[in-house]
């Protein structure tokens, strides 16, 4: 099931690089931005909480489509690029192995614990 779902969120990274060919903006914004959903973990400097909040929303593909879709029916080539970009990059994570995160801690996520493995 693991590499079953590996080979969705990769073609899911390749579906978010294709919707960003589409805003013909330069390839620089796609190399710039693709980490920035990533400032979203410093929400677990106030707490765990907090955390897991701000890392879920930017990191919920859903969200990440309803953005793109805005942009598209607006014809905000920007707004299109940065829901491009947040797919792209929540897929990439996921095919690693980082999901949504649990607001427990942040190695508690829906695609299992990540990091070094506990002991039981």
């Amino acid at each position: 099931m693991k590499i079953q779902l590996q080979l969705e969120y990769f073609a899911f990274l390749l579906l978010g690089v294709l919707a960003f060919k589409q805003t013909d903006v330069s390839w620089w914004w796609f190399a710039g931005l693709f980490l920035a959903p990533d400032l979203s973990m410093l929400g677990y400097l106030i707490n765990n909480k907090t955390g897991a909040f701000f890392y879920n929303l930017f990191h919920h593909l859903g969200l990440a489509i309803i953005i793109f879709l805005i942009g598209t029916f607006l014809t905000l080539p920007y707004i299109q690029m940065i829901g491009a970009i947040l797919f792209a990059h929540s897929s990439f994570d996921r095919l690693l192995g980082y999901g949504l995160k649990y607001p427990d801690s942040f190695q508690n996520t829906h695609l299992g614990k990540i990091g070094k493995k506990q002991e039981v």
